[in-house]
């Protein structure tokens, strides 16, 4: 399937080295997190519940041996949740609703928190500062 062609190609590493500097460093291949699946084989996914959509990621990435993880689930409180994502220093979380459909953008069933203390979230804030100037 094309889909595993292409998982495949982010493993491998370059075929030549464009930059000499990057050639003295040792391959290590990247590693990536899923979180939903939208499409798959031609198939909109959008419409399905949260739950199937995830289901159906996980029993494809368990054929696939490359770096690709689904990203874990948490179910508690969402404060509680964020508090312990604050204090291992990530940029902050992710909230679904159970049994909703995809939604672009943000909506009442898709909520992201971030952290005001985390070193993206600092960066990102200068930078829109700096712009306004």
């Amino acid at each position: 399937m094309e889909w595993r062609r292409q998982l495949q190609k982010l493993q491998s590493p370059l075929p030549n080295c464009i930059q000499p500097a990057f050639c003295s460093v040792p391959f290590r291949p990247i590693s990536s997190r899923a979180f939903d699946l939208l499409e798959f084989d031609g198939k909109n996914l959008r419409r399905e519940p949260l739950e199937r959509r995830r289901v159906l990621l996980m029993r494809l990435l368990a054929e696939v041996s490359v770096g690709l993880q689904v990203n874990d689930h948490i179910a508690a409180a969402g404060d509680v949740v964020f508090r312990h994502a604050c204090q291992l220093g990530l940029e902050g979380i992710v909230s679904k609703r159970i049994g909703s459909p995809y939604i672009s953008g943000r909506s009442r069933t898709w909520l992201k928190f971030k952290d005001p203390d985390a070193p993206a979230v600092k960066r990102k804030t200068e930078e829109d500062w700096g712009r306004e100037r």
